[in-house]
């Protein structure tokens, strides 16, 4: 049996939500005017969005992403994007409602801070749970899988890594969670979530 579970940390991306690049791609081309390929290239072939998840500060990153587009990106042009590409996971958001009433959550996502701002508007169901527990691996300084990085996790949380469940849709961010002690599973969709909720005795 696995320890009694005191925190469940999430993924955001492939958990919560499903997220589709390229409608993110063409919403921001086609608020701005300009083609997806210019936006694919500038925010992604570039290394750019790599660099803002590991710590890139948000106003370089936007004004050297509006340089290669030839143009000003607003924070609020940039979160429209974000939101359009975001489909929220119903099954698993009602689930998880329903253990924050008893076990507190947050997340981890490999994303740069304006995650931070950005989540509570696609799950405003969960906002106050998650007020100040929205940790994006920009603000932390590494991305996962590295273990550090959950490690730094848990510490801002101020929990325990071993009643710690964390789950993603990736196995090698959930090797690099059990790799800091935490317990960890994978989950692509609702009914894998919910076994694994399961397994753990989590409402």
């Amino acid at each position: 049996m696995p320890p009694a579970i005191e925190c469940l940390l999430l993924d955001f991306d492939g958990v919560l939500v499903r997220y589709a690049r390229h409608l993110r791609v063409r919403h921001l081309a086609a608020g701005i005017g300009c083609s997806a390929a210019q936006v694919q290239a500038a925010l992604f072939d570039s290394g750019l969005e790599r660099a803002y998840d590991s710590g890139m500060a948000t106003d370089a990153y936007l004004q050297q992403l509006g340089e290669a587009l030839q143009t000003t990106i607003s924070i609020a042009q940039w979160q429209a994007a974000r939101i359009a590409a975001c489909a929220p996971e119903a099954g698993v958001i009602e689930r998880v409602a329903r253990i924050a009433r008893s076990l507190p959550i947050a997340i981890l996502t490999n994303n740069g801070e304006l995650m931070a701002r950005t989540i509570p508007l696609l799950l405003p169901t969960l906002a106050d749970a998650l007020h100040g527990r929205i940790l994006c691996s920009g603000a932390l300084g590494g991305r996962k899988p590295d273990p550090a990085i959950f490690t730094r996790a848990v510490e801002r949380l101020g929990a325990c890594a071993e009643r710690t469940l964390f789950v993603d849709d990736l196995f090698v961010n959930v090797r690099g969670a059990r790799q800091a002690g935490l317990q960890a599973e994978t989950a692509t969709d609702s009914r894998a979530f919910g076994k694994v909720m399961k397994r753990y005795t989590l409402p």
